[in-house]
């Protein structure tokens, strides 16, 4: 498969998986709408993809959004098969994204250097 094909499916896997979410459509007191799917990778094959989950919120409600969707796996992935009209649907696996916070710590980490270089 082709990097573009195979790029297409990862989009097509995430805005269906972002819409679920949004929609309200997955039904866990523990999922908040406040997360969001911030990337796909599709393994070789199409057979698997993992989906990592981003949030502004705190790490256990993260955790919480991850388990949540992970529980509901199997809803998911019907819902992700009816939306991409493929022969087969990857077996998705979610995992907590924690790049927004790792990217907060360094910006901080940033200003306070450069705090620290006009101070002196």
């Amino acid at each position: 498969m082709s990097d573009i094909v195979r790029q297409r499916l990862e989009a097509k896997i995430a805005e269906a998986i972002s819409a679920l979410i949004m929609k309200g459509e997955i039904k866990s007191p523990e999922l908040s709408t406040l997360v969001s799917v911030s990337r796909v990778e599709l393994a070789p094959g199409n057979g698997s993809a993992t989906i990592y989950i981003s949030s502004v919120l705190d790490d256990a409600s993260l955790n919480q959004s991850v388990e949540a969707l992970r529980r509901a796996g199997g809803f998911i992935q019907k819902r992700v098969g009816a939306f991409l009209k493929t022969r087969n649907t990857p077996v998705l696996t979610f995992k907590a994204d924690h790049s927004l916070e790792d990217g907060h710590k360094i910006n901080t980490l940033i200003d306070s250097l450069m705090k620290d270089e006009h101070g002196k």
